[in-house]
């Protein structure tokens, strides 16, 4: 969800650099011609990593290497709080906690990997896209490792919900970031692809996690899973970033006086009201509150996805502990969500090509929105019955429809805002979206726990899903037919009336003449 945080930051940076050269232009052009009879000489090679810009993207070259890297991305952090369901039973019985206790761990991580969108986009400012995935590959394979020597549930709420979800965030939003700066012309492409590591680690990460728990149990997989993660890093180095480096020279001498205590005083003042003037235009910067109030687009779909959020991805956590409760196998369980990996991983790519198709364009928020409204609907499939073959068809029909949502969600936002605006937009949407992804599954735990049944969650998740779908649709209906109304007033700006000239007007009329020849008559008595 959370994918593009960070552009503007990239693309300030690089208008920076190139400021800051413009003095030494000449001089490196020097350099250039002299280096490049010398074959593999550092100065060549260093050229050929920084000849394109970030208005020259490849559309293809190492560009391909980014790709395949932010799908592995993808695939260990999205996909990963969605595979913790298969170890909810053991967390249960370890730390003697309730459903609603239980389910805060996944419910922390995917908030903390929404909600640190801001904070992501801030240190891609300043350190860059490749930095700030490799550091939240740190994070996160320390906040796992970690996890695995806890003695409380509050202490999982620490280590695998809060510094594990900031891992994820960082590793995320950067590594779609720098994607699309690769690509433009393939960009629809590059970005239905990278939305298939979502489905990738769905497939994989449910297989992985069931042999790691019969081998080692919870605390050694979650030890063996940090290890994993931080393969993230090993990704993050993939992604050289497009803007020229910084070249390395002598530094400057401080000629200037040292100041006394009086000034010192004034510039701590002047640095402190700097420091807070930056801070609120960066909230600015980072959170499009002007969209939200000012485009009634905007504000309907940020407000249909923040609900929709609240039983979107609770069906994901709860369909393994709901089918193991009526005696299924942890293995089959599990296969339920390698299942539904494969559908993504199929359905993806042809979707991205068919609605990139210019005859789509202005209509992808309904065929969002009816792709919602099915998914909505799916979940109350698997409460016909706890058998094998009824949980195979729920998770082919809501990976069917999961493939168009995941697909078309930031497209229609691109559609909705200006790109420039865009992840500023998507910023304020992640904040809006951590709020019900933090409440939702705690929520559901609360209603396992009252009613002893699984069965309540899905149809409540169901209804939730579905009156975002309808709310969507209508909202946008509506703003359609209003903008169709004011398209046929006519403009009052540019409006004027009509005036009939006629043809005949310079011609003196006969009363006008006799008029005239009175007027001449006064005029010569008067003389």
């Amino acid at each position: 969800m959370t994918q593009r945080n960070g552009v503007g930051g990239v693309r300030e940076r690089h208008l920076q650099t190139e400021d800051c050269h413009s003095g030494l232009e000449t001089d490196m052009h020097q350099e250039a011609h002299s280096e490049a009879e010398e074959p593999g000489s550092e100065h060549q090679q260093a050229r050929g990593v920084t000849a394109v810009t970030g208005d020259e993207a490849p559309d293809g070259g190492w560009g391909w290497a980014v790709l395949a890297a932010t799908i592995l991305v993808l695939a260990l952090t999205l996909a990963f709080p969605s595979c913790v369901g298969i170890y909810y039973t053991d967390l249960q019985i370890e730390f003697h906690a309730t459903n609603s206790e239980t389910s805060w761990v996944p419910s922390i991580m995917t908030s903390v990997l929404h909600a640190g969108g801001p904070l992501c986009s801030v240190l891609v400012e300043k350190l860059g896209c490749r930095a700030t995935v490799m550091l939240g590959g740190v994070l996160s394979g320390l906040g796992m490792a970690a996890s695995s020597f806890t003695q409380s549930i509050a202490g999982l709420y620490i280590t695998a919900g809060v510094v594990t979800g900031l891992g994820f965030c960082f590793s995320f939003q950067p590594a779609v970031t720098i994607l699309g700066h690769y690509f433009v012309r393939r960009r629809a492409f590059a970005n239905a692809m990278s939305s298939t590591g979502t489905a990738l680690g769905l497939c994989v990460l449910p297989f992985l996690g069931n042999y790691l728990h019969v081998e080692y149990g919870w605390r050694g997989s979650f030890l063996v899973l940090g290890a994993v993660l931080l393969n993230c890093c090993v990704c993050g180095a993939v992604m050289r970033p497009l803007q020229p480096q910084r070249p390395k020279g002598p530094p400057l001498i401080d000629h200037r006086p040292s100041l006394s205590h009086e000034e010192k005083d004034e510039k701590t003042k002047g640095f402190l009201k700097t420091v807070s003037n930056c801070a609120l235009s960066t909230i600015k910067k980072h959170m499009a509150f002007d969209q939200f109030f000012n485009n009634p687009r905007y504000f309907a779909y940020s407000i249909g996805i923040t609900w929709m959020m609240l039983g979107f991805v609770v069906p994901l956590i709860y369909l393994v502990p709901y089918a193991t409760a009526h005696g299924m196998e942890q293995g089959k369980a599990a296969m339920l969500l390698s299942i539904l990996g494969v559908v993504n991983i199929v359905i993806r790519p042809p979707v991205g090509l068919i609605f990139s198709m210019p005859w789509f364009k202005g209509r992808l928020i309904y065929v969002f929105s009816s792709a919602l409204l099915v998914n909505g609907l799916s979940n109350s499939i698997c409460c016909i019955g706890p058998s094998f073959p009824v949980l195979v068809s729920y998770v082919v029909v809501f990976g069917l429809s999961m493939s168009l949502v995941g697909s078309l969600m930031f497209t229609v936002l691109m559609e909705i805002v200006e790109m420039s605006r865009f992840p500023s937009a998507l910023g304020l949407l992640a904040i809006m979206e951590s709020i019900t992804l933090l409440i939702g599954p705690p929520l559901a735990g609360i209603l396992v726990d009252r009613s002893g049944q699984y069965a309540p969650v899905f149809y409540a998740c169901s209804a939730v899903v579905a009156s975002s779908a309808i709310f969507l649709m209508a909202s946008f209906y509506y703003l359609d037919k209003r903008e169709e109304k004011q398209l046929q007033l006519p403009n009052p700006a540019t409006h004027t009336d009509e005036i009939v000239v006629c043809p005949y007007g310079n011609e003196p009329k006969e009363e006008d003449q006799l008029k005239a020849s009175d007027d001449n008559t006064e005029s010569t008595t008067c003389v």
